[in-house]
């Protein structure tokens, strides 16, 4: 079979539990005859991090096929990769589809944006299997951080889904009636794993301290026993407060990740893994217990399946909620609940001073590990792939929310015949590719207005215009939020070309624009377009401090301004809190997109046409520094019908101090 793994994270060489056991999976997979293909990226796109991320693939003795175009491409153990360091990671995974032609495309929850799934989805001759590594990347259930019907129903439309762990695939039956089925899909590294557990190693180690993995737990033990070793090893999920929390703690040492796991675990005396959120399995507690290392592990998610009954789960106050950011690692914040450290503190204590006892669990740890692993092997997952396509249809029997399936699923167990099976696959597909542009339209009925935000804005923003009789859908564009991993567009024509296709099934109802500064021009841009291809066009366009398009007219594209002056526009505008302007790590997360929109405002030129057949309002404030009356005045010339304009008290963000007064005009012009 020819198979392409979708990888939205580092392949190679890469420390994640996820990412390591994905690429022994086709590593495994190639060794077994099959053609095998990957395309991942680096974390941080740019020349300069290509340069670093050469380095590390010199120092592993690999030597790259290619690095044009911002690719790395390279073979190891039977697989091509291809490594996005400074170019588009969806149109590098198209091209791979387009000419490799894989037979099965394997997506993970790495790809938490569903950036690649959405592209593998609408390959035409391509199965889809989905592998569930972790639950909070899941978007739907109670553990995860981010909801959304619209990436649900994507994994409805997948050809079958893996559960890590049987405790993964039943969340995904229970709170999806996705009939996901759990396969072993976390391979080891092809070894004789030595005996490495020792009473006198150095070290009461923890792998990628953070919130979500305990690192509270963690600082309370070491605090608790001052005159032990602790070892903290930062990876995906550490933070720059975790680091100078464990810096504070003399008795914590540092240490990098490691290729090797030996390397670490020769050196590990008792394993911490004090997750507090439903870990999926855990692959670091089968690696510890090969080796005879004891494991103290939280009694949550999948953990207790890796740890097969061997001594100790212990527990823990779980989390319950995330906010609705991430933190610099692009990780949800979450709220942590207080820990109970007793039962922790009594266990590590015994392990510690009695080395009978310790000697007891490290011999029951490996026992019970080398019994698993002698059945772990790519056989069973490749008995999976070759076992036919699963229809879309069998995925969706079970609706988590009516609106959601279309009527021809609504089957009662009735059997579909194989053309009914690809244009309900196929409907369900274009149904969850559309719906990633408009969160939480499937569960819109009635009038909607369809709120386009200003440069570099998100979904949020759309909650300053909630209107009775109206649904209020946001329109998220790429490079944010949930598609954050995705490339912001950064010309005018691709970017309404793409919203029109995206809009289109959802024309029959009465709709309205709202757009706000840039949104106002790429509302009124794609108005234009609908009327191109003779679709419905919207009942009124709402534009908001923004000039009048005309006002383009022959413009000539000036120089990108400096960073320094970009961040003095936005601080002068008051549209983000000064605040986020002064956290570096928020910056770096919000500013490729709002960078990108002003590239894409910056770049677009006015093109002459009739006047729409819209009628248009005008919103501003009367503050606003950039936008006069003439601008605002200047839509009329845009529409046939009414027009008029409405100005606020506030400046270019006038929605957020005048609101009453903005849902006042609101309710009396729209129709």
């Amino acid at each position: 079979m020819r198979i392409l793994l979708a990888q939205n994270s580092l392949y190679y060489p890469a420390h994640g539990g996820g990412d390591k056991s994905n690429r022994l999976l086709i590593e495994a997979l190639a060794a077994r005859g099959h053609e095998c293909r990957v395309v991942a990226r680096i974390s941080v796109f740019g020349v300069r991090e290509q340069a670093v991320y050469l380095e590390s693939l010199a120092e592993r003795g690999v030597e790259p096929a290619s690095t044009e175009g911002g690719i790395v491409v390279f073979t190891r153990a039977g697989v091509e990769a291809r490594v996005v360091t400074n170019a588009n990671l969806r149109a590098t995974f198209q091209e791979q589809i387009d000419t490799f032609e894989p037979e099965v495309i394997l997506v993970s929850t790495d790809d938490t944006a569903q950036l690649l799934l959405e592209a593998a989805l609408r390959a035409p001759r391509s199965r889809v299997v989905y592998l569930a590594r972790a639950t909070l990347a899941l978007p739907f259930g109670p553990d995860c951080a981010f909801p959304s019907e619209a990436k649900t129903e994507r994994l409805r439309a997948c050809d079958a889904a893996v559960g890590v762990s049987q405790y993964v695939a039943d969340y995904m039956r229970k709170y999806a009636g996705i009939p996901a089925m759990h396969v072993p899909i976390s391979l080891m590294e092809p070894e004789e794993w030595p005996s490495l557990g020792s009473f006198d190693n150095e070290f009461v180690t923890f792998v990628n301290p953070c919130a979500v993995k305990g690192i509270a737990i963690f600082l309370a033990l070491a605090d608790a026993f001052p005159h032990t070793q602790f070892a903290a090893v930062p990876t995906w999920g550490t933070n720059q407060q975790d680091r100078e929390a464990l810096f504070t703690r003399p008795n914590v040492r540092l240490l990098s990740p490691v290729d090797d796991i030996n390397l670490l675990l020769a050196r590990t005396r008792v394993l911490l893994v004090p997750s507090l959120w439903a870990e999926a399995r855990s692959r670091i507690i089968l690696e510890a217990m090969l080796r005879g290392v004891p494991v103290l592990a939280s009694d949550v998610g999948g953990i207790p399946e890796a740890k097969m009954g061997v001594p100790y789960l212990l527990p823990v106050r779980p989390i319950e909620k995330y906010g609705s950011q991430v933190d610099e690692q692009m990780v949800p914040v979450a709220e942590v609940p207080p820990q109970e450290i007793g039962p922790w503190q009594v266990a590590l204590a015994r392990l510690l001073n009695d080395r009978t006892h310790y000697n007891l669990i490290a011999q029951q740890s490996r026992t019970a590990a080398l019994e698993y692993a002698r059945e772990l092997h790519a056989g069973h997952f490749e008995k999976l792939l070759a076992g036919g396509k699963r229809t879309a249809a069998a995925a969706v029997i079970v609706p988590v929310t009516a609106p959601a399936i279309p009527p021809e699923a609504a089957t009662g167990g009735e059997e579909l015949s194989p053309e009914k099976r690809k244009l309900l696959a196929l409907r369900l597909r274009n149904r969850a590719a559309a719906a990633s542009w408009f969160p939480g339209i499937e569960a819109s009925s009635t009038r909607r207005l369809f709120y386009f935000p200003h440069a570099g804005g998100g979904a949020a923003a759309a909650q300053a215009i909630a209107l009775p009789g109206w649904s209020v859908v946001p329109v998220r564009l790429p490079g944010r939020e949930a598609r954050l991993a995705e490339a912001p567009f950064e010309r005018m024509a691709p970017l309404v070309a793409a919203l029109a296709a995206a809009i289109q099934p959802y024309l029959g109802t009465p709709f309205a624009f709202f757009g706000h500064s840039m949104g106002a021009i790429v509302a009124f841009e794609l108005t234009r377009e609908l009327r191109r291809r003779s679709l419905p066009v919207p009942a009124m366009l709402i534009a908001s401090a923004a000039r009048a398009p005309q006002f383009r007219r022959g413009h000539v594209p000036p120089p990108a301004p400096s960073r320094e002056a970009f961040l003095e526009e936005l601080r002068r505008l008051q549209g983000i809190p000064a605040e986020a302007l002064e956290d570096p790590g928020l910056m770096r997360a919000i500013l490729p997109a709002l960078e990108a929109d002003t590239a894409l405002y910056r770049s677009y030129v006015y093109s002459e046409d009739a006047p729409l057949n819209v009628a248009i309002r005008a919103y501003g404030g009367e503050d606003d520094p950039n936008i006069r009356a003439e601008h605002r005045e200047g839509w009329a010339e845009q529409s046939t019908l009414s027009f008029a304009a409405r100005v606020f008290h506030g400046g270019h963000f006038y929605l957020n101090t005048s609101r009453e007064a903005l849902l006042h005009a609101l309710k009396a012009d729209l129709p």
